[in-house]
């Protein structure tokens, strides 16, 4: 028999009622065996989250108010599911960690109070994460003594619930993964158990092929590889933790991500490998994300000078600035970097690269937006990237910055941020839009 895990999000728990809806999914194919929760999300849009409402609490003097509401939640919802199950000595448990600070404990008691209802409600065993998850006196996750103490845990149980997002040091303190990381749970599960297939259940029917902030009404990706997954997450389609391919592309499990509440959808199946011109369309996404500045110099005879590049990236480093993109010239370099690594902080950062490369001129700017055309089926099609760039000219927009892999499978493009959703919907309508009408 095939085996299956699932991870379910926040919006697919955030009441009784889709928490019943999750079981019954849960229960309606026998190879789904091993289930990893996160804590209930939000039941409308001004509803709070039971994770923020966790770190809220923390050294908070009105700690005892907001976990009488996150209290009455989880018993709100313990009731309305007709289960047995006592989470008193768990709240007593929250109170002594928010009153001590403990700010990782309690970020991880929503997924562990959801994980306990999930289980009871299936009759599935409970495994706590803090038993299998193992995090280095880094805070790092052990990926391989994780892996090897999931599996051992795992052996002992045919079906289980398992609480995402959290795991344990040597000393046993709770250490976090980073928001979302219930998907990297889901994943480590898979890859301990030998699954078959990671499904993961959120509130959208797999990944679109644009933001559909930006776009009206994008096309759903059908099937995509880890590697264009990994692109798309990168620059801003968050409908998975970008780090949650690593423990399922080691194995070759193939992901495929579901709406809880239209589970009859295909959604988007995310495989290891697709070979160029195997089908499907010529782009499979588009992404994007502001928040970038742009530091560049400008130097004569820079290209003389061996060690100028790494003198510059030597500053960046001791400020904690990680690049994004280094475009250049012959005497000029331009280096796209996060905007909240800088902000506040130019001048600073203007001064240790005068003395350090003393160039001809500096100027730190913000912007540009930047948008990924990413596909496997562009490598060795003539003329993407002159379609790409002729759907933003036809509507004015100037590109700041073209890069573009050797493999050509992702074009990534610097325009204005005033014209970021603008280019998206350019790009869309050539790609998508465009092609649609000329098959049709």
């Amino acid at each position: 028999m095939s085996l299956t895990v699932l991870k379910f999000g926040g919006t697919s728990l955030a009441d009784a009622a889709c928490i019943k809806q999750a079981a019954e999914i849960i229960l309606s194919k026998q190879d789904r065996r091993y289930v990893v929760v996160s804590a209930p999300g939000k039941r409308f849009s001004d509803d709070e989250k039971i994770t923020d409402m966790l770190l809220n609490s923390c050294s908070n003097p009105k700690a005892d108010e907001i976990i009488a509401r996150l209290a009455e939640r989880f018993e709100t919802i313990i009731k309305e599911l007709d289960i047995s199950l006592n989470i008193e000595e768990d709240l007593a448990a929250i109170r002594a960690a928010a009153e001590g600070g403990k700010r990782e404990f309690l970020a991880s008691r929503g997924e562990y109070i959801s994980s306990k209802i999930m289980a009871e409600l299936l009759g599935y065993d409970w495994i706590d994460a803090a038993k299998c998850v193992v995090f280095n006196d880094k805070g790092e996750c052990d990926w391989n003594a994780t892996r090897k103490a999931t599996a051992e845990r795992l052996s002992h149980s045919y079906r289980a619930v398992i609480p995402g997002f959290y795991g344990a040091g040597a000393d046993g303190e709770i250490h976090t993964f980073s928001r979302g990381g219930s998907d990297i749970t889901g994943a480590i599960v898979a890859e301990a158990a030998q699954a078959d297939v990671y499904e993961n259940w959120t509130d959208v029917s797999g990944f679109m092929m644009a933001d559909p902030k930006v776009v009206k009404n994008p096309k759903p990706i059908e099937t995509m590889t880890y590697r264009e997954l990994r692109e798309l997450s990168y620059m801003g389609a968050s409908v998975l933790h970008e780090d949650a391919v690593f423990p399922a592309k080691r194995s070759g499990i193939p992901i495929r991500m579901l709406n809880t509440k239209r589970p009859q959808d295909p959604g988007t199946l995310i495989v290891p490998y697709l070979a160029p011109g195997s089908g499907g369309p010529l782009i499979t996404g588009i992404a994007g994300k502001k928040g970038f500045y742009t530091i560049a110099l400008e130097k004569d005879r820079m290209s003389t000078e061996a060690d100028f590049l790494p003198r510059v990236l030597e500053v960046l480093l001791r400020n904690g600035v990680s690049f994004e993109h280094v475009p250049s010239g012959i005497d000029t370099l331009s280096i796209i970097v996060a905007a909240d690594t800088v902000k506040g902080r130019e001048n600073l950062i203007y001064r240790e690269l005068t003395e350090a490369v003393n160039p001809d001129g500096i100027e730190i700017k913000q912007g540009p937006a930047l948008l990924t055309v990413v596909g496997r089926n562009m490598a060795g099609t003539i003329g993407t990237l002159s379609r790409v760039t002729s759907a933003l000219a036809g509507q004015g927009i100037t590109v700041r910055m073209i890069d573009q892999g050797s493999d050509e499978l992702n074009i990534i493009i610097g325009v204005d941020e005033s014209c970021f959703e603008q280019a998206m919907n350019a790009i869309y309508r050539e790609f998508v839009s465009g092609e649609e009408k000329a098959s049709s």
